[in-house]
């Protein structure tokens, strides 16, 4: 099976659902786990979820620098600290191509998870790395990041959403 995901854009609703834990890391699960690395790195992305390509399990991967080496997947992750205090910084997504907004998170987080052997993962993580973790795990729960912008900043991107509205009634 050799997987080739299509990532889903605003204002698809499965971008909106809720994500189910994973109940046993089998080769499909594995196989499918791995394929979102070649869909993040074609649209230049650095993380990817699972619900962005329809597939609503609670699995993503993270890749902040673009090196091999660097790949993160978590499968059931949950972030079990967050510290450091809020810090803002630009953020985008690949499922809202053309905008991007400054969001407020934690600076430092603790990810518990399972890694894609089934072996319990636990990663301590600040700056962009807890950033992107923390942008990834909100998608597993339906939320966007445009959910967490400032109210000014939702109302000036209103028309690139109606805009993407309207791509995807075409």
């Amino acid at each position: 099976m050799d997987l080739q995901y299509t990532i889903l854009t605003y204002p698809d609703p499965q971008l909106r659902q809720i994500s189910q834990p994973v109940e046993e890391i089998t080769d499909e699960v594995r196989e499918k786990t791995l394929a979102l690395f070649p869909a993040m790195y074609a649209d230049n992305g650095i993380g990817l979820a699972a619900p962005q390509v329809g597939w609503h399990a609670r699995v993503f991967v993270v890749n902040v620098t673009g090196k091999p080496e660097d790949e993160l997947a978590f499968i059931n992750p949950e972030i079990t600290e967050r510290s450091g205090g809020l810090w803002s910084f630009e953020e985008g997504c690949l499922s809202l191509p053309g905008i991007r907004g400054k969001v407020k998170r934690e600076r430092k987080i603790t990810l518990k998870g399972t890694d894609l052997e089934g072996k319990p993962i636990e990663l301590s993580a600040d700056g962009l790395v807890a950033r992107c973790i923390l942008h990834e795990f909100d998608h597993l729960d339906g939320i966007l990041f445009i959910d967490r912008l400032s109210p000014a900043k939702r109302q000036s991107i209103k028309r690139r959403l109606r805009e993407l509205e309207a791509e995807a009634a075409v």
